[in-house]
């Protein structure tokens, strides 16, 4: 019996591990099925409080403290819709484990005994042992209670799933944007439906998401928010865009201002104002420049933010220290440099919130830009540890979601687009494209079609994306459910310059300086020319004509067709290696040194 007594512990051990683990599981079911039944009476999308709310302001329209409280309960409601989400599927996952130790535990035990020699007779017996004759009832009771669950759980998740379906996929017509009357705060109730009312894509919306919330779909459309405009594609509809101008003469030079720290960001506008943003080794600083004059309204320091690195990352000359754009929406500004720091600061300069996001392990430093989709700050995080792409709360810096993502370093900056009836959020680092759904994170589709350090953003139109990197291959791919490689060609290849296309053409500039036209749909090759300059700022796409920045500081003005034809030369004086920003009749550069603003 002494060779016995360690398998009698080891019995007596599995037991207590079985019965926790069954208590546990148990406990999961009531939680389950209590939840179910919570979101069953109480949808947290759709609450009957909103609609009493949302009829009062109908018929007083000018009560800014009714559109606070509105605005305040659909914040709670879109927090618990994350947090029901987060809990059914945790559950889940938890009473699978569970229930997996119970019976991986019945199981040693069984084996155990097995091989044990009879107990003598009159000997006390164990806890399974007196439940042996009741095994079987047990067993179907708790399959019969654990599927329920399961069943359950798998309802609520798929109505909260709907529920966030709805409100994502709801009318969204603008990359960036959403579809909103803006700020008359009425609505038309004959074509509202119930689901759509806290969803913020239809007139309802100006009501639940008032301008203080997140901008209208015109007044993204009318600025210039992000890295290479509106959805971050390198297309902007403004007009009068200036052709012609020198800055060493001075000729179409509206003003020109001095910006105290370098950094290769690009200017992005929200009405009358510019940010950027600057660093060196002891100093990182934002600014606010005044579209009109050009005077700095403010320099806000980057400084005492939690968790920040002693040490800045070691970087290249080509990345710096503030190589990220900006972005706003209008509301606050955010900026994120080369050792993960991340800040939110109010359009006259306070600080919101700020954090760390860890030091990027990467070589270079973060240099992803960062984009808005209606108040989440997206910011793509690829990294060699932990790559992830996340949506952070504009307002508190709260993180709403976190995908992790199983891809290598990537420079590129994320993109938003229309495809279909929903806005989706474009990434690219190896191996692949991928979308995802930028209310939420979940992942929509992916294609591997790229490889290397990816450092150059997506393009697309009508329904095609473009990827690129140098060592590796440009792909047009067919968007949808099911996406496909429509061509592809490694002839001419960019490190560094993202690509930009319409409906007719893919316009590609390589690092050395060939720009080269394809046909958007089938890949052939129209032209090819040569500028003799590196480029590394992206080439813009504004009233049919390429705007292509070489480092010397050279626009090269070219018309946007089938046959390369050059409109003009443009020199600014001093290099360069950011991309445009556009408003009407104006178009701002960044150089070296300066922050120009080129229009009469």
């Amino acid at each position: 019996m002494k060779t016995g007594k360690p398998s009698l512990n080891t019995i007596k051990l599995l037991e207590n591990i079985s019965l926790g683990s069954a208590v546990f599981a148990v406990v999961l079911c009531v939680l389950i099925i209590v939840n179910f039944l919570q979101v069953r009476r109480a949808d947290p999308l759709n609450s009957p409080a909103m609609t009493v709310l949302i009829e009062k302001l109908q018929n007083d329209p000018a009560n800014d403290q009714l559109r606070q409280e509105i605005r305040t309960l659909d914040l709670l409601a879109r927090k618990a819709f994350f947090t029901a989400q987060w809990q059914v599927r945790t559950g889940g996952y938890l009473l699978f484990i569970s229930i997996l130790v119970l019976v991986s535990c019945i199981k040693a035990i069984e084996l155990i005994r097995s091989k044990l020699p009879e107990e003598p007779a009159g000997k006390p017996v164990m806890f399974w042992e007196t439940r042996i004759l009741k095994r079987n009832w047990l067993v179907y009771s708790g399959i019969a209670l654990v599927v329920l669950t399961l069943l359950l759980a798998w309802l609520t998740h798929n109505d909260l799933g709907n529920a966030g379906g709805r409100e994502q996929g709801a009318g969204n017509r603008e990359p960036g944007t959403v579809n909103r009357e803006s700020g008359s705060g009425s609505r038309d109730t004959a074509t509202t439906s119930p689901d759509s009312r806290v969803t913020g894509h239809d007139s309802s919306s100006s009501i639940l998401h008032p301008a203080s919330d997140y901008p209208n779909m015109q007044e993204v459309k009318n600025n210039f928010p992000c890295f290479r405009g509106p959805g971050s594609i390198g297309v902007s509809e403004r007009t009068g865009i200036p052709t012609s101008w020198d800055g060493t003469s001075g000729k179409n030079v509206r003003w020109k201002t001095v910006i105290p720290l370098p950094g290769y960001n690009s200017p992005l506008i929200w009405n009358d104002k510019l940010f950027l943003s600057g660093a060196s080794e002891s100093k990182r600083e934002v600014y606010c420049i005044d579209a009109v004059s050009g005077k700095i309204l403010w320099t806000s320091a980057v400084d005492k933010i939690p968790g920040s690195p002693s040490q800045v990352p070691g970087v290249s000359k080509e990345t710096g220290l503030a190589a990220p754009s900006l972005a706003t929406e209008g509301r606050r500004v955010y900026a994120i440099f080369a050792n993960g720091d991340l800040i939110a600061l109010d359009m006259d300069g306070k600080k919101v919130w700020a954090k760390n996001l860890g030091m990027p392990a990467n070589h270079y430093g973060h240099s992803s830009s960062l984009i808005m989709y209606r108040d989440i700050l997206i910011v793509q995080y690829d990294q060699r540890s932990g790559p992830a792409v996340m949506g952070l709360s504009g307002k508190t810096g709260e993180q709403l979601w976190k995908t992790p993502r199983n891809v290598k370093i990537s420079w590129a900056s994320p993109s938003l687009v229309t495809i279909g009836k929903r806005i989706e959020l474009l990434l690219a680092a190896e191996p692949c494209v991928a979308s995802y759904d930028p209310l939420t994170g979940k992942e929509l589709w992916k294609l591997d079609c790229i490889s290397g350090e990816v450092g150059p953003s997506l393009a697309y139109a009508n329904l095609i994306v473009f990827s690129v990197n140098e060592y590796s291959t440009l792909s047009a791919i067919r968007t949808g459910e099911n996406p496909k490689v429509l061509w592809e060609n490694n002839e001419f290849l960019s490190d560094v310059p993202s690509p930009v296309a319409n409906d007719d053409f893919l316009f590609l500039v390589t690092s050395y300086g060939t720009a080269v036209c394809y046909d958007a749909t089938v890949g052939t090759k129209y032209w090819e020319h040569d500028f003799g300059t590196p480029v590394y700022s992206s080439p813009m796409l504004a009233e049919g004509k390429i705007y292509i920045m070489d480092k010397k500081g050279l626009m090269h003005i070219i018309k946007a067709g089938k046959e390369f034809s050059q409109i003009s030369q443009c020199p600014l004086g001093e290099g360069s290696f950011c991309t445009p920003a556009f408003t009407n009749g104006h178009i701002f550069l960044r150089g070296d040194k300066n922050l120009y603003c080129i229009g009469k």
